[in-house]
């Protein structure tokens, strides 16, 4: 029996086919598949951008110049510092379909075809929801790359940090204000979105140490109230890891367990907490919580890199060079002379198609924002 020889244009038909047909559903899926992400999404802060060398986010850091006057009174017109902007370098990610040369010959019929590609394409989704949410929380742990990852939340998120190229800085410097509300709940230490620092004990904040139900309140009370300008200019969700999510529950009694049943009906776990969400998400870091403003913090793509897929490769080959043995990924000087040597040049029966994305997480009001870390609990 002849078995199916590659058939580059047949396999990208299928694949063209099946991804235009399933491309807002893949989107879909990813973004409503992980808490953050869904919370993105809804609140249309997942963005597309045409294109730049980064993406670009103005920002108001400082004051305008305004007084009151009189009549016939000389009105100064001064030159008004504090407007900048922030940018973001584009990252990329990808999501491979591959496809061998033994599952092309044993799907050679056209539904088993698309069957395949449907299975393969909902493989690189859930790849693709796993990595993105892990991004987002800097949670990928040894598979994480700080120069090709998206950046995380949890450093956009910071009192020292920088972030779109910008250092928070002393006052009375603009660059004071771009900085969020932090606490340590390990050291007790921390530092609000003016600079001035916070101590555990004084001010209202616990004692360091383990915290109970009350205690663990009282700080998410004090961060609220810091992440927001006593208005409607307030945090509209917290994410948080198992730990927080559990420790807050527990202290509530049954009576008060609200929650946000829009979002409980998509299956996340979440209770309310001054009228705004907590939601617990696996993918956040444990012993920590984020306060987000959706106004403030999201995510940008690009419009012609928005979940795009690549026609199909003829094969999947390359050369050996002096960096890498693709055999046993080792470079050359260190393997055994007993080991045979390398190919000049080396390739697979196989394809390979990929779903690519440009874009990164973006701030622009780092002040509306807040970090709790490293809290334990009794």
């Amino acid at each position: 029996m002849a078995l199916a020889t590659h058939v580059p244009g047949t396999w990208d038909t299928v694949l063209s086919t099946t991804m235009h047909n399933y491309r807002k559903q893949l989107t879909d899926n990813i973004f409503n598949s992980r808490p953050l992400l869904n919370y993105l999404m809804s609140n249309g802060r997942v963005k597309t951008a045409d294109g730049g060398y980064s993406i670009i986010e103005p920002l108001l850091l400082g004051v305008g110049d305004a007084d009151s006057y009189s009549q016939w009174q000389t009105i100064n017109v001064n030159a008004v510092q504090g407007i900048s902007a922030a940018q973001y370098l584009w990252k990329q990610l990808y999501a491979t379909i591959v496809i061998s040369g033994l599952e092309e010959a044993q799907n050679n019929g056209k539904e088993q075809i698309i069957n395949l590609i449907e299975a393969k394409v909902m493989q690189a989704e859930e790849t693709l929801k796993s990595i993105l949410s892990r991004m987002l929380y800097g949670t990928r742990g040894a598979n994480a790359h700080a120069d090709t990852d998206f950046t995380p939340f949890t450093t956009l998120i910071d009192s020292t940090a920088a972030a779109g190229g910008i250092t928070p800085a002393a006052a009375p410097a603009p660059e004071n204000n771009w900085r969020s509300t932090t606490y340590d709940a390990a050291t007790g230490t921390g530092m609000d979105s003016q600079g001035n620092a916070i101590a555990a004990g004084a001010g209202g904040w616990p004692a360091t140490g383990t915290f109970d139900g009350s205690e663990l309140e009282a700080v998410l009370r004090k961060m609220y109230t810091l992440s927001s300008d006593g208005g409607s200019d307030k945090p509209d969700a917290i994410f948080c890891g198992a730990s927080i999510f559990e420790a807050y529950e527990g202290s509530l009694t049954p009576q008060v367990r609200y929650t946000d049943t829009s979002k409980a009906n998509l299956g996340f776990q979440n209770l309310m907490f001054k009228n705004i969400p907590i939601y617990y998400d696996p993918d956040c870091p444990t012993g920590t919580a984020l306060f987000l403003n959706n106004k403030y913090i999201g995510l940008t793509l690009h419009s012609e890199r928005n979940f795009k897929q690549s026609p199909f490769s003829s094969n999947l080959g390359g050369m050996d060079t002096a960096t890498s043995n693709p055999r046993t990924g080792t470079p050359p000087n260190t393997v055994s002379p007993t080991t045979p040597a390398a190919p000049a040049g080396f390739a697979l029966d196989a394809r390979v198609s990929f779903i690519t994305t440009y874009g990164n997480t973006t701030v622009r009001n780092r002040r509306r924002l807040a970090k709790l870390v490293n809290a334990t609990f009794a």
